[in-house]
């Protein structure tokens, strides 16, 4: 049986097949279209024509799709909510979206702050206000689809968020999509609030693409596959959990292509640099894995706290256009030419002069006809390269956490622009077939599972609290589909919080294994 990986750029869309002993048979890149899917469809066919595949032993299907993301940032898409927060009195003075954009606010068809909620030590603020729950609920049917609940301290106790859920599916049906703070964010009332909020809003973005990614499948012939979307800590999620946590698919390109990027140069600890046609994205490889934010991230210009991987973005790729200023001065992008880099770099005929271009005419690079980038001033090219190398250098600098040099490995289509004596490196890798990194990432996932809570080392002693959490972070591993006999703790912390009493501490472990056929 084979996987079939899939990545959706804002450039290309990248498709490989892979054995059972992990070899990758096909590796092809499509242009992305407006559409989404026929790039996906395009790609499909490409790989399958590539390979020579029959597509019914094809067993596993992986997307990484950019999709909830651009609905985010675009406006476009999102679905009419409620959102109810749990914790009045003691959090009415701040009301749901506060800080929001009005273009985004929109999305909320109504909102209430009830009775209820926690302290920080699991006691009450105010008893559950049930009846004011069931009238708000009342008050949206028929207007909404999917709900928001909040709740002060629900990441110590759940119980009042579990009671709304459960009121809002008895009056707004079965089939409303709930979506619950604390299951999606950390610690932060308002950020995992956020969070909980956006995720709410993607529900017809996530139904949407997740029957039309099946669908496609189903028309070529793909009918034996279990389908999987890439979630942004590198790891993978059924169809299911997709529509049910939408807000996981974000930022899950750039940790396909640190996965990728781990498989293909055999490392486990490096700083990834995924080169696109019009950013670079830069995150840490951390024991096989993307190293996870730990600050607060911004979305769309709303923020929020919800596990997201700690990546820097710049402006430079593939496509990126190089002008030269009446005073000499080279520039590089931040704007690009993008998807359309086929029809208006100067090597594929156009009059566009490019990244690309400046990596062809200085030798590094092997793209398209060399003898049309003969009339760029080789000065030029190289104040461009110099403007490019110190652009990666800063951030690379930016990723580090000590000023030793480390390992780099550089991938996606558009790392052939970039040279591999960068400053602060210790060693550079361009592994083979490493522009489709991004979907070899997705093709060679592992499932995980994350375990999270508050605990007193004094009540509960740490090595008890430690053992605990592997076990449930192993367990929820193997509920999301991975074999039990290869689940390993991948991440493990406890970290002392000062503010609380006694020697409270946030324990947080994460084990991951291999998906079951």
């Amino acid at each position: 049986m084979y996987k079939l990986g899939i990545d959706v750029g804002g450039t290309n869309t990248d498709a490989v097949l892979i054995d059972d002993a992990l070899q990758v048979t096909a590796a092809v890149k499509y242009p992305t279209s407006d559409d989404i899917y026929g790039g996906i469809t395009g790609a499909v066919d490409a790989v399958l024509a590539a390979s020579g595949v029959d597509p019914a032993s094809i067993g596993q299907a992986m997307l990484g799709t950019t999709q909830c993301t651009n609905a985010i940032v675009e406006r476009r898409g999102l679905a009419p909510i409620a959102i109810l927060r749990i914790g009045a009195p003691a959090s009415v003075g701040i009301p749901p979206m506060v800080d929001w954009a009005d273009d985004i606010a929109a999305v909320a068809v109504d909102s209430a702050i009830i009775a209820g909620g926690f302290e920080y030590d699991g006691s009450r603020i105010a008893p559950f206000d049930e009846s004011a729950c069931r009238a708000f609920f009342e008050g949206v049917k028929g207007k909404v689809a999917a709900v928001a609940v909040s709740c002060v301290f629900s990441t110590v106790r759940n119980d009042d968020e579990l009671a709304a859920a459960r009121i809002a599916r008895e009056v707004l049906g079965q089939d409303v999509c709930v979506s619950i703070s604390s299951e999606i964010g950390s610690m932060g009332l308002i950020e995992r609030e956020n969070a909980t909020i956006l995720n709410a809003a993607l529900h017809d973005v996530a139904r949407r693409f997740t029957e039309g990614f099946a669908q496609s499948l189903e028309e070529r012939g793909i009918v034996n596959a279990s389908v999987y979307l890439s979630q942004n800590d590198g790891t993978l999620m059924t169809i299911e959990h997709a529509r049910r946590y939408p807000i996981l698919t974000i930022a899950c390109g750039p940790t396909n292509s640190i996965r990728g990027a781990s498989y293909l140069s055999k490392t486990d600890d490096a700083v990834v640099i995924d080169v696109g046609g019009t950013t670079t994205d830069l995150g840490v490889l951390q024991n096989g894995f993307p190293r996870e934010s730990g600050i607060a991230v911004t979305i769309g210009g709303v923020r929020t706290n919800f596990r997201m991987p700690d990546v820097v973005s710049i402006g430079l790729g593939g496509g990126s256009i190089v002008r030269v200023g009446d005073d000499g001065e080279v520039t590089v992008g931040p704007d690009s030419v993008g998807y359309r880099i086929a029809e208006r770099a100067l090597v594929f005929g156009g009059d566009t002069v490019t990244a690309t271009d400046v990596a062809v005419r200085l030798g590094l690079a092997e793209v398209g006809d060399v003898s049309k980038v003969a009339s760029l001033d080789y000065g030029v090219a190289e104040r461009a390269m110099a403007v490019m190398r110190a652009m990666v250098e800063e951030a690379i600098d930016m990723m580090k956490v000590s000023s030793d040099d480390i390992d780099v490995v550089l991938v996606g289509g558009g790392c052939v622009i970039l040279p591999t004596d960068l400053a602060g490196t210790a060693r550079c890798f361009k592994p083979e077939r490493s522009g489709c990194a991004n979907a070899i990432g997705s093709a060679i996932s592992k499932v995980s599972g994350t375990y999270e809570a508050l605990v007193d080392y004094d009540a509960v002693p740490r090595e008890e609290a430690l053992r605990v959490a592997r076990a449930a972070a192993v367990e929820a591993a193997v509920a999301a589909g991975a074999l039990p006999d290869t689940v390993e703790i991948v991440d493990s912390e406890d970290v002392p919080l000062q503010y609380y009493p006694g020697r409270t501490n946030r324990v947080k472990v994460r084990a991951a294994g291999d998906l079951s056929c």
